[in-house]
């Protein structure tokens, strides 16, 4: 399968990774493991782009991150899209902080792009999704965690193409 979208995410602090994991681990041991990509940290997408725009989202993702200084993001509920294959945790909006990182970005972003902040729990098939809810509710707690970090993979398969701190961390990874 040949590569299809740029996807720009913005990676949750470390602290969030673990409560998130164990939502994950909570799942995984009810024999939940869903179709999701493997190996990304969770993260709330921020938009997608061609994959001609790759250089171009490079250098405005580093743009970005010496604007931006790390954004406290409350993950206060969860739900479901439409189809009910994807079960999320989601944060309030933060006009002072993810919005404003999501309104600051100029390169043109693939069409029909409908931006939903969410990070993605598990993904799988309706039925399953409907089995693995009462689990993630039970364990569910909202929390106080932040954007530390830019990442931009192209998809699919998952090929991970660039990360970098926000200006206050400023430890370049990938």
């Amino acid at each position: 399968m040949a590569e299809e979208i740029l996807v720009l995410m913005a990676d949750l602090d470390d602290e969030s990774q673990k409560i998130m994991g164990g939502w994950y681990d909570k799942l995984r041991a009810e024999g939940f493991t869903g179709v999701q990509t493997q190996g990304l940290p969770f993260h709330i997408s921020l938009a997608s782009f061609a994959l001609d725009k790759e250089q171009e989202v490079v250098n405005e993702m580093k743009e970005l991150a010496e604007k931006f200084t790390s954004i406290p993001v409350h993950i206060s509920h969860m739900g479901l899209f439409a189809g009910g294959k994807v079960l999320y945790a989601a944060p309030d909006m933060n006009p002072a902080g993810l919005l404003d990182m999501r309104q600051a970005i100029k390169t043109e972003t693939k069409e029909n792009f409908i931006w939903t902040p969410h990070a993605t729990i598990i993904i799988d098939e309706t039925a399953t999704i409907q089995k693995a809810l009462p689990v993630l509710v039970e364990n569910f707690q909202p929390f106080m965690g932040k954007i530390t970090r830019l990442h931009l993979c192209a998809f699919w398969p998952t090929r991970e193409i660039a990360a970098v701190y926000l200006k206050d961390k400023q430890e370049d990874t990938i």
